[in-house]
């Protein structure tokens, strides 16, 4: 047998599955050349070697590419993507709804002190930092508790822990080196504001178990201290990972890294302030799984509320806005601050105005509009404070 006929006789043996087909148009036409120069008793087997890889290279141009990565965590290395999801990392929201009472804190302190512009930006990336960490932690201890919940609701049954990718050893060992990673930026601020810090430690682990016990969860641990007696008699449901207590506790810890010490008379009705607001966004998130919840006897505000979410919901918004203004009055502030105030009001009235709550996209579509509402109370104090240092200088 010849070159040409050995080269005759392979060709049919070769399938798609073995045959790379970037190479079939080039060998299409290579067929085409040959087929002049073949012996006759070859020229049947070269004609049908042409129809084969020209349907082959049809084929290959037909073929569907490669699904793009879900999220920017999809690009790296596959060891460490369930640890990240464990974060949630790829939904900066939550960072973000922790870090608003923080900034709100800092930068209401750094106004009532005259400061100057570099302490509200050293306090602000610390706790930037703090925020992303603790958050992580947040819901490594959320999904510690919730593992076995998680794998019956239709939202969460991909989560590393529920769906196997990682085993509870692994996460808790993840959990150490989260809370090791909180402790060095809690460690950068003063002693009062470390033991302040270290004591919410304690409402954020047990959050994950007041959902199976109570209808409220955000309030259990957005005033545990004090309304624990009038809890124990009503019962009600899971939401997000926001703790009205732990969520909000940057509005007491942000003014005593700032000022040494909590202002207690403007901290505790701003502090009060974000526990309602804590309360209406957790209500939105929750409103995603309650199909879910009911089936798997998970208690939340938003079935306790049902029908009556808007008004409800509405009330909180009002009775947050209405905290922050006054502790805003009582720091001294100006007209600038009270229009990152109506700022916030008019983006909760859209959110409530707007979503649908049996509709799943909708709520999320307005939990994520909830947590606008704590960036505009953020610009309104900031432009307060870059008004006073301009004036003062």
């Amino acid at each position: 047998m010849n070159l040409l006929s050995r080269r005759i006789h392979v060709l049919p043996t070769l399938v798609p599955s073995t045959y790379h087909l970037s190479t079939c148009a080039s060998q299409y036409r290579s067929l085409s050349l040959l087929r002049h120069h073949a012996r006759p008793h070859t020229l049947r087997n070269l004609t049908l070697q042409r129809h084969v890889l020209k349907g082959l290279s049809r084929k290959s141009s037909t073929l569907p590419s490669p699904a793009p990565p879900a999220t920017w965590i999809d690009r790296l290395p596959k060891p460490v993507r369930p640890y990240l999801y464990l974060t949630r990392i790829d939904k900066p929201i939550g960072t973000l709804l922790l870090f608003y009472p923080c900034a709100w804190s800092i930068t209401m302190a750094s106004y009532a002190l005259e400061a100057p512009l570099t302490t509200p930006l050293t306090y602000i990336s610390l706790f930037g930092l703090g925020a992303l960490v603790m958050r992580g932690a947040g819901c490594t201890i959320n999904d510690m508790w919730d593992q076995n919940l998680d794998k019956g609701v239709e939202r969460t049954k991909t989560r590393p822990l529920a769906s196997g990718e990682i085993t509870p050893t692994q996460a808790f060992a993840f959990l150490g080196l989260q809370l090791t990673a909180g402790l060095g930026v809690l460690t950068q601020l003063n002693w009062y504001s470390i033991l302040l810090g270290a004591s919410s430690l304690s409402v954020v682990t047990i959050y994950p178990f007041m959902k199976r016990v109570t209808h409220w969860p955000q309030a259990v641990l957005g005033a545990q201290d004090v309304c624990r007696s009038a809890l124990d008699s009503v019962f009600t449901e899971e939401s997000f990972r926001g703790s009205g207590l732990a969520f909000n506790w940057g509005a007491l810890l942000g003014w005593s890294a700032v000022a040494g010490a909590v202002d207690w008379s403007v901290c505790l009705p701003l502090y009060a302030g974000g526990v309602c607001w804590t309360l209406v966004y957790d209500s939105v998130y929750a409103h995603q799984d309650k199909k879910d919840d009911v089936n798997m006897g998970i208690k939340s505000t938003a079935l306790l509320f049902g029908e009556r979410t808007r008004p409800i919901l509405s009330a909180l918004s009002v009775s947050s806005l209405s905290l922050i203004s006054y502790a805003g009055y009582l720091n001294g502030h100006t007209a600038l601050f009270y229009g990152g105030v109506g700022l916030a009001a008019t983006q909760l009235a859209r959110v409530l105005i707007q979503t649908d709550f049996d509709d799943r996209p909708s709520c999320w579509k307005g939990f994520v509009g909830c947590g606008w509402a704590g960036f505009w109370v953020w610009m309104g104090a900031l432009s307060d404070y870059i008004m006073l240092l301009a004036t003062a200088s």
